[in-house]
C-alpha cells in the first residue's frame, strides 16, 4: 500500500511557539519508538513563528529526528534583552514625531533587528533547497499578509519550483518561490509589534491576520493527513468536551469543536482594562484562528465521503468529483486530521514566569516585562506577555508542556500514524 504524505501544520504565536516544537520532539522520538520505525513530514507549513519553525524543520530535514535538536538549540539561546527592544524610530514615525521617508505602514514597536539576526544566522535556508532535490521533504510553505490588498500570499516551494493546480480564491494568492529569511519574517511581523517586511518591493506583515492555521495550502499539496499544532490555549466545559468524544460518524472528531469561552467574571467588568491588557487582546482578535470551524467542516466532508463510499462502492468519490466538474485526481478526497492544542494558558504560564524570575530581568526590557506581568493583576490576561517573551528559559517551559501535552495524546498519536503506512 501506497505510504499517505502527512502534513505538518504549524500555527502563529510569536514566543508561543516553542510549544510546537515539544509536540514534534515527542513524535519524532517517542510516537516513533512505539511504532518501531521513523516518521517523516512529507509537507510542512507554517505561519507566523510557525513559519519560522517550518524553514527549520525544512532546512534540517535530511537529519531526520535529530533536526528537532538543532530548533531546540535555538529556541533555548534565546536572550530576552537582544530580541525585545523598542524600536523608537519607528514610534516616533508612526506618531509624526520623526521627519523621515521610511512608510508608516513599515512601523512597529518592537525593534526587530535581533529577531532577524537570530533567523539568518540559524536557519540554512539554502539547504531547503537540497532536501526538496533529494526528497526529505516535497513541500514548504509560508503564509504572509500583503498589506497594501489584505489577501494571503502563500509562498510556496517544491522540487520542481512549480505550483500544484491551485482552485481560485481571491482572498488567497499562491507564489511559487525559493524561501528565504524574509519570507519567513514577513510571515512572522505581528502588525503593531514588529514592522512589515518588503519583498519583491510589496510589503508583507503576519499571514496569522487571515491564515493563522494553515490547512489550506496542505491540503492543495496533496497531503493525506495533517498534524495541527496550536500554541492557543481554549478553555471548554466538560459537558462540551465529553459531546465532543462521544459524537457519531466515521473517523475522530476534532478536539474543542464545541469549545465555549469561560463565562466573564463580574468582579473583572467593574474596572476598564488598561492599554497593555487591551493590546494583549487586540493581538488575540488580529491572530484569532478559526481552526475548529475548519476541523469540523473537514470532518463533516470526511463523513459524507465515507458514507457514499459504504453507500455505493469505491466509485462514488470519483464520480461525486466528475459530477462537480474537477479533473481527473483532483476534486474532494478524505483527509485526516489531529489537533494537538496547549492545555495550558499561555499567557498565565508567562506572568508567572516573569514573577518568578523577577530578579534577572534587569534593564528597560527588565522593567518592561515586569509591568507586562503585574498590568491586570491576574496572571490568566497576560496575553501580550506570552508574545513577547523571547526568553530560552521561558521556551524550555513551553518546549516541555508541549512534550507532555504530547504524551497524554500517545496512543491516539500512534492511531493516526499507524493508519498511514
Amino acid at each position: 500500500m501506497k505510504r499517505k504524505r502527512v502534513a505538518l501544520v504549524l500555527a502563529g504565536g510569536a514566543a508561543r511557539g516553542a510549544y510546537e516544537i515539544g509536540v514534534v520532539q515527542y513524535v519524532l522520538e517517542e510516537v516513533a519508538a512505539s511504532l518501531g520505525r521513523p516518521l517523516r513530514f512529507d509537507i510542512l507549513c507554517g505561519t507566523s513563528v510557525g513559519a519560522l519553525n517550518a524553514c527549520g524543520f525544512a532546512a534540517w530535514a535530511h537529519e531526520g529526528k535529530a533536526a528537532v535538536s538543532r530548533l531546540l538549540h535555538v529556541w533555548h539561546s534565546l536572550r530576552l534583552e537582544s530580541l525585545v527592544r523598542t524600536d523608537v524610530r519607528s514610534l516616533l514615525t508612526s506618531f509624526g514625531l520623526r521627519a523621515t521617508n521610511v512608510p508608516a505602514r513599515e512601523g512597529g514597536m518592537l525593534d526587530p533587528t535581533g529577531i532577524e539576526e537570530l533567523v539568518h544566522e540559524s536557519i540554512p535556508f539554502e539547504r531547503i533547497d537540497e532536501n526538496l532535490a533529494e526528497g526529505h521533504v516535497d513541500a514548504l510553505t509560508v503564509s504572509t499578509t500583503h498589506v497594501q490588498s489584505g489577501r494571503t500570499v502563500v509562498f510556496v516551494q517544491t522540487a520542481s519550483g512549480k505550483l500544484p493546480r491551485w482552485s481560485a480564491d481571491p482572498t488567497i494568492e499562491p507564489r511559487a518561490v525559493k524561501i528565504r529569511a524574509p519570507h519567513a519574517l514577513a510571515s512572522a511581523a505581528i502588525p503593531i509589534l514588529f514592522r512589515s517586511v518588503r519583498i519583491d518591493g510589496e510589503f508583507h506583515c503576519d499571514g496569522g491576520l487571515r491564515q493563522n492555521v494553515p490547512l489550506s495550502p496542505a491540503r492543495r499539496l496533496g497531503a493525506d493527513a495533517l498534524l495541527v499544532i496550536n500554541p492557543r490555549f481554549v478553555e471548554t466545559r466538560g459537558a462540551e468536551r465529553s459531546a465532543s468524544r462521544n459524537q457519531g460518524g466515521s473517523g475522530a472528531q476534532p478536539p474543542s469543536v464545541y469549545a465555549a469561552l469561560a463565562p466573564a467574571d463580574p468582579k473583572k467588568e467593574e474596572a476598564f482594562p488598561g492599554p497593555l491588557f487591551l493590546l494583549g487582546k487586540t493581538l488575540n482578535a488580529l491572530l484569532l484562528d478559526r481552526i475548529d470551524t475548519d476541523l469540523a467542516r473537514l470532518e463533516s466532508v470526511n463523513r459524507i465521503l465515507d458514507a457514499g463510499t459504504r453507500a455505493w462502492g469505491e466509485e462514488f468519490i470519483p464520480t461525486l468529483n466528475a459530477t462537480l466538474g474537477y479533473a481527473p485526481g483532483h476534486g474532494l478526497r478524505p483527509l485526516r486530521p489531529m489537533l494537538v492544542r496547549a492545555s495550558r494558558d499561555i499567557g498565565a504560564l508567562a506572568s508567572d514566569f516573569v514573577r518568578a524570575h523577577q530578579s534577572t530581568m534587569t534593564g528597560i526590557t527588565g522593567r518592561v516585562m515586569r509591568r507586562l506581568a503585574a498590568s491586570s493583576g491576574d496572571p490568566n490576561e497576560s496575553d501580550l506577555l506570552s508574545y513577547v517573551l523571547f526568553d530560552g528559559r521561558f521556551a524550555k517551559e513551553l518546549i516541555e508542556l508541549g512534550w507532555s501535552d504530547a504524551k497524554d495524546r500517545h496512543d491516539e498519536l500512534c492511531d493516526f500514524f499507524r493508519g498511514l503506512g
